[in-house]
């Protein structure tokens, strides 16, 4: 049967580029979401609580509430990428709108006991929208022959040639189960027509060549991106006698991402034998994750309040699926009969993010506003990919442990009331996890925002601006062609509140 869906079960994940460096930092790392005054205020409750997105930085926040109070939230996404490839300047652009925080509180008073209040909530957040898109085009010397090269260098030539009446497709399936991701991507190399063995007489030869001549070749690749990490978050805290607040939370993760990204190739030499060439890929991750926390608000005295929390690693439990398609002006006739139907599957893995220590401290200037400072800490080198008993997942563990580093972040925000408006405004910045911030350079954002409250409800608004430096690579192996590149992200947020 042609064009059907296989499994592949013996691809032990060599080389498959889902399971990197980057899709740690990706996992390990959260966007500013929550709540409109959360957000407005750059992140800085760790010392503050009463906001239903302050449970993110210290589950001791929702014994701050007063009342019970359920709060929902929208938020558009716009994302702006500005690339520049080889010397061509790009821009490329996205909007999306999700609902991306909702949850509620209830708040029962402690009678005749050192416990004042006891609050228990259930929580909604957005940790991180992947809705995304790249597009760029220019003129490299590094062509998507390299990519082939690579992965066919040491692969024997037998291995890679299709049996007798057998189609492109079953062959492509067959070569990853029985010899594993490189040969695979060396099937595709040479059924693309991008590269040939050195010596064709020679079945057990390991050695290939490319078939493109030229100097400099065009290229355009765009990246598609789409999914969630959502975050549903139960927790309990209290209020011991009068300055102390104590809390706890479960964090259940739900994860989707998809990656579709295309590369058109043209611009050979006139005396080529290749003229053309297209690579397509298709990648996408399920799963779930896990994570605790535990945290403290103490008030010093009336203006005064410092909290501390502790969030453990996260467990993500994920399964992987890819598929890809190819095809030149020297492909097989029957290569099209290999597109996004053929789906390798993969075994499941784990990934476990760094845990996080954060302290925070605020200053309360009675009904007429506050100050806030957050502090957090997170070590990436401590990251990993299990099971670490596979070769790649163990090469992979040694690579966050020499390239990434700790990361320190922090964030400061302000509210300033008349009467019932609230005027807000915050401003983070986040270090790099890679040790060479060439790779991804520090993350700095700012963010304001408007609230008014009606009594019984509250309409709060939020305008939040990222911005961060990269080197954006088309693949994570076998071709190293990069672009420089400004990922820019601007957020506008609204969220109604209730009371009860």
């Amino acid at each position: 049967m042609r064009n059907g869906i296989y499994l592949v079960l013996g691809l032990f994940c060599l080389g498959l580029n889902a399971q990197t460096m980057a899709d740690v930092v990706r996992l390990g790392t959260e966007e500013s979401q929550g709540t409109a005054r959360y957000q407005a205020m750059g992140g800085a409750f760790g010392a503050l609580g009463g906001d239903l997105s302050s449970l993110n930085v210290n589950p001791a926040g929702s014994a701050v509430f007063n009342y019970g109070q359920f709060s929902i939230t929208g938020s558009n996404y716009n994302r702006d990428n500005e690339q520049l490839y080889g010397n061509t300047f790009n821009n490329a652009s996205l909007n999306s709108t999700e609902l991306n925080q909702a949850g509620g509180v209830f708040v029962f008073e402690g009678k005749g006991s050192n416990w004042k209040k006891l609050a228990l909530a259930i929580n909604y957040d957005l940790v991180d929208n992947f809705d995304n898109y790249y597009e760029f085009r220019g003129a490299t010397t590094s062509g998507l022959d390299n990519y082939f090269l690579n992965y066919a260098d040491g692969i024997p030539f037998n291995s890679i040639l299709r049996g007798e009446n057998e189609y492109v497709e079953i062959g492509y399936l067959r070569t990853g189960e029985d010899f594993g991701y490189a040969a695979q991507q060396a099937y595709l190399g040479y059924y693309g027509g991008l590269i040939d063995p050195a010596d064709p007489e020679n079945e057990d030869g390991t050695s290939y060549i490319s078939t493109a001549n030229y100097d400099q070749v065009n290229q355009r690749y765009r990246q598609t991106t789409n999914g969630y990490n959502s975050k549903f978050t139960v927790n309990m805290a209290g209020q011991y006698q009068e300055n102390l607040y104590l809390g706890a939370s479960l964090n259940f993760h739900s994860i989707f991402y998809e990656r579709l990204s295309l590369l058109d190739e043209d611009g050979y030499a006139d005396d080529s034998q290749i003229t053309f060439a297209t690579f397509d890929n298709l990648l996408q991750t399920e799963g779930n994750g896990f994570s605790f926390s535990l945290g403290a608000i103490a008030k010093l005295n009336e203006n005064i309040r410092i909290g501390g929390s502790y969030q453990s690693p996260t467990w993500y439990y994920l399964t992987d699926n890819a598929s890809q398609r190819i095809n030149s002006s020297l492909a097989d006739e029957n290569i099209d009969f290999l597109d996004f139907d053929e789906i390798n599957y993969y075994p499941d893995y784990t990934i476990k993010t760094p845990g996080k220590i954060s302290g925070s401290a605020a200053i309360i200037f009675a009904k007429e506003g506050l100050l806030s400072f957050d502090y957090g800490y997170q070590d990436f080198s401590n990251a990993r990919l299990r099971p670490e008993n596979d070769i790649e997942f163990s090469n992979t563990n040694q690579a966050i442990s020499s390239e990434l580093q700790a990361v320190n972040t922090y964030r400061i925000g302000g509210e300033y009331r008349i009467e019932r408006l609230s005027l807000r405004g915050g401003y983070r910045i986040e270090e790099s996890p890679y040790v060479d911030k060439t790779i991804l350079d520090d993350l700095t954002g700012y963010s304001a925002g408007i609230g008014y409250d009606f009594g019984g409800s509250k309409l709060d608004a939020a305008f939040v601006r990222t911005e961060q430096d990269t080197n954006f690579r088309l693949y994570d192996a076998g071709l190293g062609n990069s672009a420089a590149s400004t990922f820019i992200n601007t957020n506008v947020t609204l969220t109604y509140t209730l009371k009860f």
